[in-house]
C-alpha cells in the first residue's frame, strides 16, 4: 500500500466534510464543493438568497470572523513539560498551559466526542479590555468607524454612538468561536456550564442556542454567590447565574439520592436499598465501553437472611461465572470498573438471583432520590468560600481572589460525571475543577480525569501571588492541584486505612484482595503540557525568479522538522495529529536493538503507532519490523531508503514525515 504523509494539518470542519461526501458524493467535483449541485440536491430545503429576509438570532460586528476562527486551523502544537506535574508517568490528568483557542483546535481530533463534562468559568465582561482578545484588538475609533457610526475622518454619522457595543461584539467573538470548538469534544450524552453574570448571560444564551440548538438548553440556575449585597444602583446584586446545555437529548445524568428515607434492608451500617450494577443505557455497551464488560464469579450458595452471594473478580472453583445481561441483542456493560468493583466487593457491591434465574451484580445505596432546584445558595458555594479555600491551600496567604468553590463544582460533577468519564475546563483559573475531581474522586473511589486549560496570564506584581513567586496564573494552578492532590492522598491513605482494618470475611483471599485494592492508589497526579509553535517548518510561497533561492527552499524542506526538535514534542504532535489522546501509552519496544522503536497505544483506537524518530533505520530493524492490522509505523521520509521504502509497503501501513 502507498506510503503517507503526516501533515499538521488537520480541522474537525475536514470530518464534516467527508460525512457529506459520503451523504451526497454528486456534489464534489475533483475534491472541491460544487456549490451549485449542492443546491440543487437540498432542493426545497434551501432558503431564498434574498438579503432583505429577515432571521431571528443574535448578530454583532465580528460575528462572521468570529466564526472562521473555529475553522482556521492552528499553526500550533503541545510539548510536555517534565518535571511540573505529579506521578507523571502514571497519570491520566492533563494541564495545558496556553491560549485557549489555539488549544481547543489542537485537541479536536483526539478528543472529538470524548469529553462528558465540560465547565468553564470565563472572564466575564465588564466593560473593559481582557486578556482573550485574539485577532478582535480594535480601538473604540476602529469599532465606530466599522459600525458605520463615524465616518472615515471619524465624524459621528449619529448622535447614538453605542459605544459599549463594542466591548459586547468583543466578547461575544471571543466566546463564539471557543464554544463551537467546545461542542465539538462532548460526548453525544455530554453537558457543558457556564458560569456568567448579568453583564452578558442574555447574549450567552443566544449563541449557546445556536451552538448547541435551542432544544438542548436544560437550564439556567440561580447562583447566591455573594452574601455582600453591592450595590450599583436601586437593587444590590447577590446573584450570578449557570447556563446549563446539553449536546443532544440522549444527554446522561445522574439519580441523587436523599438520606430521610425508609429502606428494604438492614445490615450494621443502617438501611439501605440495592441497585443493578449493569448499565441499561444501551448506548454504553462492550464496543465504546470495552474496560466496563468483564465477568464476576458468584458463589452460588448462601445463608445471607436477604438472599445475597458472595462475590469475587478472580475465578473460584464452583463459582458461577457472570457478565452484564444483554439488551436488545447489545452486550450492555457495568457502571464501576474492576478497580472500584474491587474496593466493594461483598461490602456495597454483591450478587442476588434473578427470578429468570440468573445471578445480578447489585450495589447498595442508602440514599432516595432528588433533583436540584433552579436556585441554588448555601454558604459552601459562595465565593468567598472558594477564596478561603484557596487561602488555607496556599498556608494562609492571600493568594488569588474570586475562585469558584469546590461544592459548587462538586454539585455537578456528582450529577453528571461518572467514574471514569472525562471533564474539561478551559478557562481554568485557579484550578477548582481539577481540586473538585480529584476530591469526589477520593470520596467515591471514581476514575474521572480531567483536562484544564489556562493562559499565563501575568499576575500583577503588587499582589501577593507575585510576591510569593507565582508569576502568572497558570502558576497559580499547577501549584493548587499540587497542593491539593498532596491534602486529598494523604486524607484518601487515612480513610482506607481504617477502612480495611474492619474488614472481614471467610474467604481468605478475597479479604487479602480487598485490603490490596483499598491501599491502591486513586490518581492524584497530572501531566503538564504547553501551547508552541508546531515542530513542523512553515512552508514559505515563492515568486521570485531566482532559481538558486528556489533550490534552497526545497534544499531546507527535505527536512520538514524545524531545527532542534525534540523527540518528545514531536512525539506528542505526531500522537495529536493522528488522534490519539495525551494520556496514550508509550512504550519501548526493547525488541528493536538497532534502532529506538516506541509503540503507543490508546483504549479509544483499535489501531497502535508503532513511531521511530531515528534519523536513519537500519536494514536490520527494516527486516524485523512486525506491523500487525490495524497498526501504523510512523518514521522520517529521510530516515529510510527508497528500497527500505518498497520493503516497508508490504509490511502494513507506513507514514512519514
Amino acid at each position: 500500500m502507498p506510503i503517507e504523509k503526516i501533515r499538521p494539518s488537520w480541522t474537525f470542519d475536514a470530518e464534516k466534510i467527508e460525512e457529506l461526501k459520503r451523504i451526497a458524493p454528486e456534489c464534489f467535483t475533483d475534491g472541491v464543493i460544487n456549490w451549485e449541485v449542492l443546491k440543487e440536491s437540498l432542493g426545497e430545503y434551501l432558503e431564498e438568497d434574498n438579503p432583505d429576509i429577515e432571521h431571528f438570532g443574535l448578530f454583532w460586528p465580528g460575528k462572521r470572523e468570529a466564526r472562521k476562527m473555529a475553522s482556521v486551523p492552528s499553526k500550533g502544537t503541545l510539548v510536555p513539560v517534565p518535571g511540573e506535574g505529579v506521578d507523571e508517568d502514571k497519570t491520566k490528568n492533563i494541564f495545558i498551559e496556553g491560549e485557549n483557542l489555539e488549544v481547543l483546535k489542537l485537541l479536536q481530533k483526539s478528543y472529538a466526542g470524548k469529553i462528558k463534562m465540560i465547565y468553564i468559568d470565563p472572564p466575564y465582561n465588564t466593560g473593559n479590555d481582557f486578556v482573550y482578545e485574539d485577532d478582535f484588538k480594535e480601538s473604540l475609533i476602529e469599532y465606530l468607524r466599522r459600525t458605520g457610526q463615524t465616518d472615515e475622518q471619524g465624524k459621528p454619522l449619529t448622535t447614538n454612538k453605542k459605544a459599549d457595543g463594542r466591548f459586547h461584539s468583543k466578547w461575544l467573538s471571543m466566546m463564539y468561536p471557543r464554544l463551537r470548538l467546545a461542542r465539538n469534544l462532548l460526548r453525544d450524552d455530554g453537558v457543558i456550564f457556564v458560569s456568567i453574570d448579568d453583564n452578558e448571560v442574555h447574549n450567552l444564551r443566544q449563541i449557546m442556542n445556536e451552538v448547541f440548538g435551542e432544544e438542548n438548553f436544560i437550564c439556567q440556575v440561580i447562583i447566591e454567590s455573594d452574601s455582600r449585597a453591592r450595590q450599583y444602583g436601586s437593587i444590590a446584586t447577590t446573584h450570578e447565574y449557570l447556563i446549563i446545555f446539553s449536546n443532544s437529548n440522549e444527554y446522561g445524568y445522574n439519580v441523587l439520592r436523599n438520606t430521610e428515607k425508609k429502606f428494604q434492608y438492614e445490615d450494621e451500617l443502617g438501611g439501605f436499598d440495592i441497585y443493578e450494577l449493569r448499565n441499561r443505557n444501551i448506548l454504553f455497551n462492550i464496543t465504546n465501553r470495552k474496560n466496563l464488560y468483564y465477568p464476576f464469579w458468584v458463589n452460588p450458595y448462601t445463608n445471607d437472611p436477604n438472599g445475597f452471594h458472595q462475590i469475587s473478580l478472580i475465578e473460584t472453583e464452583g463459582w458461577i461465572k457472570t457478565f452484564p445481561q444483554e439488551s436488545q441483542g447489545i452486550k450492555t456493560v457495568w457502571r464501576w470498573g474492576t478497580e472500584k468493583a474491587s474496593k466493594n466487593l461483598n461490602i456495597n457491591l454483591l450478587a442476588r438471583k434473578h427470578s429468570g434465574g440468573f445471578f445480578q451484580i447489585i450495589k447498595k445505596y442508602r440514599e432516595n432520590t432528588f433533583v436540584y432546584t433552579s436556585v441554588w445558595n448555601g454558604k459552601d458555594i459562595k465565593t468567598d468560600k472558594g477564596t478561603l479555600q484557596i487561602k488555607e491551600l496556599f498556608d494562609n496567604k492571600k493568594i488569588l481572589e474570586f475562585a469558584k468553590p469546590l461544592d459548587l463544582i462538586n454539585k455537578l460533577l456528582k450529577q453528571y460525571a461518572d467514574d471514569d468519564d472525562i471533564i474539561l475546563d478551559f478557562f481554568a483559573g485557579s484550578g477548582t475543577t481539577a481540586h473538585a475531581v480529584m476530591d469526589l474522586n477520593k470520596e467515591d473511589g471514581g476514575n474521572r480525569q480531567f483536562i484544564l486549560v489556562q493562559m499565563p496570564e501575568q499576575c500583577d506584581e503588587k499582589t501577593e501571588a507575585f510576591k510569593a513567586g507565582y508569576k502568572t496564573i497558570s502558576d497559580i494552578s499547577k501549584e493548587r492541584i499540587r497542593r491539593a492532590g498532596k491534602k486529598i492522598k494523604e486524607e484518601y491513605g487515612k480513610e482506607t486505612e481504617k477502612k480495611g482494618e474492619g474488614l472481614q470475611f471467610e474467604d481468605s483471599s478475597i479479604q487479602n484482595s480487598k485490603l490490596n485494592t483499598q491501599n491502591s492508589e486513586i490518581d492524584f497526579g497530572f501531566k503538564v503540557f504547553k501551547l508552541t509553535h508546531s515542530n513542523y517548518k512553515e512552508w514559505q510561497d515563492y515568486t521570485g525568479a531566482d532559481i538558486k533561492q528556489l533550490e534552497n527552499l526545497f534544499e531546507n524542506s527535505i527536512d520538514p522538522l524545524v531545527p532542534g526538535w525534540k523527540e518528545e514534542d514531536v512525539l506528542t504532535e505526531i500522537m495529536l495529529i493522528e488522534g490519539f489522546p495525551l494520556d496514550s501509552k508509550i512504550e519501548l519496544l526493547e525488541e528493536y536493538t538497532s534502532n529506538k522503536i516506541l509503540l503507543v497505544s490508546s483504549d479509544y483506537h483499535e489501531h497502535r503507532l508503532i513511531i521511530s524518530l531515528d534519523k536513519e533505520l537500519t536494514g536490520e530493524t527494516i527486516k524485523a519490523l512486525s506491523i500487525l492490522e490495524p497498526d501504523i509505523f510512523i518514521c522520517l521520509d529521510f530516515a529510510i531508503t527508497d528500497e527500505f521504502k518498497v520493503r516497508l509497503q508490504d509490511k502494513g501501513r507506513i507514514k512519514t514525515i
